[in-house]
């Protein structure tokens, strides 16, 4: 079943290619069973601390590293299912009376989330090579150490991904300004 990106007063648009938003949703996927598999690992740790007294190497470093990389895996798609937080007061209203200036301000804020996930691409992008250069690990060399640069490109697919799929929305917006009757912009 295909999500619609909509807001509770915002017309149905198109939902985004059928390719993409499968893409999105896998992605989204991956990050819950990263968290289930974080869940088995923290209650499995605390049963070997409680009752076996062997706690599991490395589960604080794993989880540090692993939160960071679940969001940016799972943000393309609550982008693409309209589920990102903001004021949508003005955008309601607008959306019922000047569905024209709804679409260009929901425009302006997508093509301005792209202009921010873009610099954000750009900035994660050298510490990325940075990481693999230097081989960065986490944690304590002779008890666990785990690499760092597997969860940086995980957050740069995730970023690129939030990047596209804000462009797409864009586009939609847009194509939605120029198919509003004039009567009603």
């Amino acid at each position: 079943m295909t999500a619609m990106h909509t807001h509770d007063d915002a017309p149905p648009t198109r939902p985004l290619p059928a390719g993409w938003q499968r893409l999105t949703q896998a992605l989204n996927a991956l990050g819950t069973l990263w968290i289930v598999a974080l869940m088995l690992l923290i209650n499995a740790d605390v049963i070997g601390r409680g009752w076996l007294d062997m706690p599991v190497r490395g589960v604080t470093e794993l989880v540090s590293l692993s939160i960071v990389g679940i969001v940016f895996l799972q943000l393309a798609d609550t982008l693409a299912a309209g589920r990102m937080t903001r004021a949508d007061i003005l955008l309601g209203r607008l959306q019922r009376s000047r569905p024209a200036w709804a679409a260009i301000l929901q425009a302006v804020y997508h093509l301005a989330g792209a202009l921010l996930m873009g610099i954000i691409v750009w900035a994660a992008w050298q510490p990325l090579v940075e990481s693999i250069r230097i081989q960065e690990h986490i944690g304590a060399v002779g008890d666990f150490t785990a690499p760092v640069w597997p969860v940086r490109l995980v957050m740069l697919i995730g970023m690129g991904t939030t990047l596209l799929t804000f462009l797409l929305l864009a586009l939609q917006d847009m194509r939605r300004i120029g198919k509003t009757p004039r009567s009603m912009a």
